[in-house]
């Protein structure tokens, strides 16, 4: 394997990376959004984010 190919590996891998975190990061803003919807229509809403399931 030549330098080039070792490069390009490393950029596929870095990018799937990349992909993965941000949507995780759009998971959580989702989780958050949808817990700020809740305590909106419901004002004695206390649940954490991590108990709703999706």
């Amino acid at each position: 394997m030549n330098h080039t190919e070792e490069l390009g590996n490393n950029e596929k891998s870095s990018k799937g990376r990349a992909k993965r975190k941000w949507r995780e990061i759009e998971a959580i803003k989702e989780r958050q959004r949808l817990e700020k919807e809740l305590m909106d229509i419901d004002y004695c809403y206390d649940l954490e984010s991590d108990d709703l399931e999706f």
